[in-house]
């Protein structure tokens, strides 16, 4: 693979299948289906945002890029390597370069350990700083992720949730990497917190040229920090495009119905809202054809023979029948 600089993350039409498990010997009786063919890219030092319904594969794309989950299928490059061809060696070296907020910053944390440790504790497993200096790198990226010296001889349990994700967010930044996975981190926190949560984000990424894979099911969030956006149905990828250009001009129907719920700031404005008909199809027994037409208003008849191709109009994609002839 030639290695784009500007491309820091490409995702390959990645799968990745659960076992489902019956019987006295366990025998293997489906597959849960939580990513079915997902392709994407992230320039560096951008952020994408990946939305869906809760179920639909969000996490557990962001968990297989970096190699949390085997995959079954696919390819993930990070800066030009297969993380997925690394040996046990090879991987270790590049653990630190990529990284995960999670979603609960109350189970993330180790109740058993100070936050100085909690921060420091993988800087000295890979050596970044030399031993006599670590306490103050600690320190320096404590201050940069907005809590204090004195903080580090607390426990978790001592700080709001709030500065809990915060410390969070510090133990990634730690590890200087290049790529964090934000699993729906503000999604745990009041919505006052969720705005410094965000702005501390922002910051961050300019000041240290991060890359972000931003999980969410709030859109309004994902319009604030993201560049490029795409959107998740049931273990695939729906649509994909410049934020600017999917909000203004959402093309799949399911993408048009998710955008129709964002509240509207000015109370005189009438929404026109799309309700979606039924419940998400089980992943281990999606439906043939285009997996949203038990669902879709716009339903013809090729929606439930044929899967849809992927149409891209400049950079725009879209999974639809109704854009594949134009």
């Amino acid at each position: 693979m030639q290695n784009n600089n500007d491309i820091l993350v490409d995702v390959r039409h990645l799968k990745k299948y659960f076992p489902i498990k019956a019987g006295m010997f366990g025998r293997e009786v489906g597959q849960v289906k939580a990513v079915d063919d997902v392709s994407f890219k992230i320039k560096r030092g951008t952020t994408m945002g990946l939305v869906g319904e809760s179920g639909c594969g969000k996490t557990t794309v962001g968990k297989t890029l970096l190699r949390l989950y085997e995959k079954t299928d696919g390819e993930v490059y990070v800066n030009g390597k297969e993380i997925f061809t690394l040996d046990k060696k090879e991987l270790r070296s590049q653990r630190h370069r990529i990284q995960i907020i999670f979603q609960d910053p109350y189970s993330s944390l180790s109740p058993r350990l100070p936050v100085g440790e909690i921060i420091g504790e993988a800087v000295k497993e890979h050596k970044l700083v030399p031993p006599d200096r670590c306490d103050e790198y600690v320190t320096k990226i404590m201050l940069a992720c907005g809590l204090q010296e004195y903080h580090k001889d607390r426990y978790p349990h001592e700080f709001s949730g709030g500065q809990r994700q915060r410390i969070c967010i510090a133990r990634a930044l730690a590890l200087s990497p290049e790529f964090i996975v934000c699993d729906e981190p503000v999604s745990a926190l009041d919505v006052s917190i969720q705005a410094q949560i965000i702005n501390l984000l922002s910051d961050l990424q300019e000041e240290f040229g991060l890359t972000y894979l931003f999980i969410s099911h709030d859109l309004s969030v994902v319009e604030h920090i993201s560049d490029t956006v795409g959107v998740m149905y049931l273990g695939s990828l729906v649509e994909y495009a410049d934020k600017k250009e999917i909000y203004s001009n959402p093309l799949h129907p399911y993408t048009k119905a998710l955008f129709s719920a964002i509240p509207m700031p000015d109370p005189t404005l009438k929404m026109d809202r799309i309700v979606l008909e039924g419940s998400i199809p089980s992943p281990a027994n999606p439906p043939l054809g285009c997996k949203f037409h038990t669902r879709c208003s716009e339903c013809m008849h090729i929606c439930s023979k044929e899967a849809p191709p992927v149409v891209d109009f400049n950079g725009h994609q879209v999974a639809c029948h109704l854009y594949a002839k134009k």
